[in-house]
């Protein structure tokens, strides 16, 4: 009998609810039929917005979401997405799947998504293709207090009187490639001119209760040489910054859907290596004495198959259909973010729709939502807890390795278990040590399948969807193959 210890009195930190955020690129189909289906259309929407998707997400309690890139982010001027007169412009993506950005989701519409579904913003700042003023520029738009500025009255003519509220602002996106393929020696010198040049717009909203963070951006997954630059080019400088960035995909081990068993493991091997670079990155920053600055935002993470799996059948760039195989993926990586939650200040899983690891297809009246959305909304409660140490025993073999991470809030524990073997079923007996009190009003839920290659499907939209279980705390419990188990109790 294998055995999971809860240890209730170590405390690793504070789960921040940013760690569960999402991201929603100008990109194929993410907002095109995705998101946004327009005002006039068929499909049941709320002001442009499909109305399925925004009441689904907002069952998952989404705390932040990053826009307009990505990629996209550093041939966007935010001047194009306000006012009634649009332009129609080549976005980045243009050259790769022939689709021109008509602009019809700007500033505005994206803050109303937000509001829908009750997320943060997290805005990501062009520093490739624009000056540092047009980026100053915006935030006067967005931030500037009422008739306070031209920009501010121009807000308010475009329907927003009073300034957003946008606590994160990204000073560029993957500037070691697409964002300019810069040095970490040349991006620092950028970084520390938009920093200058945009701080005085946002500073004292901290008196007011509205902070907002500068994220700098950081490496592309186990490029410690960019961190090391970093570091030791923004150690001594006098601009902010609210947290470090890095992008982490796990790529692709054999077909998305027709995956063999090895390659099943190679994923989840692959998804691991997360706790690696989280560790690596942080130690670079905390050796600079940096970690009240620059905790990690991992902006971009998840599987990158082969596209053409998705429902579109490749129309839309980099869409793919999501397995049981993407749904453990997420469950390993969000224990790991849970279990490293004092390192880490944000996650942005990419992306929210029809792309890379998505948690909903869509196509005209058609809204699934993936195995991946099912483990963020049985995590979800993980949300604002103090994280706590969990320890396995006997896991040392990937094929039999449990994943676990464990939180209490609020007088609740939330403990969830990710069984990585696809083969067999596992029982395991749970000990809560320094429990002072009983485990009362247990929920447990599953999400399972006889086939790992299982999935959601407009023709089969509940093919794959969460179970609760009859459980026994105190007794041993089964975590189904290849199966992940979520349970929330009060503690006494």
């Amino acid at each position: 009998m294998r055995t999971v210890k809860i240890i209730m009195p170590d405390r690793i930190g504070k789960i921040a609810p940013e760690i569960y955020g999402h991201f929603s690129e100008h990109i194929g189909g993410v907002m095109r039929d995705g998101i946004w289906v327009g005002k006039d259309s068929s499909v049941p929407n709320i002001n442009g917005f499909r109305k399925e998707l925004v009441e689904k997400l907002r069952e998952i309690a989404p705390p932040v979401i990053r826009w307009p890139g990505g990629c996209f982010a550093e041939t966007y001027h935010w001047r194009d997405g306000i006012g009634k007169e649009r332009p129609v412009r080549p976005g980045w993506w243009t050259s790769i799947d022939r689709r021109y950005e008509d602009n019809a989701v700007g500033t505005h519409e994206f803050m109303e998504f937000c509001e829908l579904v009750g997320a943060k913003p997290y805005f990501a700042v062009n520093v490739t293709s624009i000056a540092p003023m047009e980026a100053r520029d915006w935030l006067d738009y967005c931030l500037s207090p009422r008739g306070s500025t031209t920009l501010a009255l121009e807000r308010e003519k475009n329907g927003h009187p009073e300034p957003f509220n946008i606590p994160y602002f990204g000073i560029g996106n993957e500037n070691w490639g697409g964002g300019g393929n810069m040095t970490p020696d040349y991006y620092a010198m950028e970084y520390r001119r938009f920093a200058t040049v945009m701080w005085n717009i946002v500073y004292g909203r901290k008196f007011v209760g509205q902070p907002c963070d500068f994220i700098v951006g950081g490496a592309n997954g186990g490029d410690f040489n960019w961190t090391h630059a970093l570091a030791a080019n923004l150690e001594q400088v006098p601009v902010p910054i609210g947290g470090m960035s890095f992008h982490y995909y796990c790529g692709r081990a054999g077909d998305p859907l027709h995956f063999s068993i090895d390659e099943w493991y190679e994923q989840l091997r692959k998804a691991e290596i997360m706790e690696w670079l989280i560790n690596r990155h942080y130690a670079i920053v905390k050796g600079r004495g940096l970690e009240g600055k620059m905790k990690l935002v991992i902006d971009e993470w998840g599987c990158w198959h082969p596209e053409g799996s998705g429902p579109s059948k490749g129309y839309n760039l980099f869409e793919q259909q999501s397995t049981m195989r993407d749904a453990m993926v997420a469950a390993v990586t969000l224990n790991i973010f849970n279990n490293h939650c004092d390192k880490i200040k944000m996650a942005n899983v990419a992306q929210l729709c029809n792309n890379l690891h998505a948690l909903f297809l869509t196509g005209g009246e058609h809204c699934v939502t993936t195995p991946t959305y099912h483990v963020f909304n049985m995590f979800k409660s993980h949300q604002g807890g103090d994280g706590l140490r969990v320890l396995v025993d006997d896991n040392a073999d990937l094929r039999n390795r449990i994943s676990a991470s464990a939180s209490v809030k609020d007088g609740k524990l939330t403990l969830t278990l990710a069984n990585l073997n696809c083969e067999q079923d596992v029982d395991l007996d749970l000990e809560f040590l320094g429990l002072r009190g009983a485990l009362k009003n247990a929920v447990v839920t599953a999400l399972a399948s006889e086939d790992v290659h299982a999935c959601n499907t407009f023709e089969a939209p509940d093919a794959v969807v969460p179970k609760r279980l009859d459980m026994d705390l105190s007794a041993p419990i089964t975590v189904p193959k290849a199966g992940i188990v979520c349970i929330t109790a009060d503690i006494d």
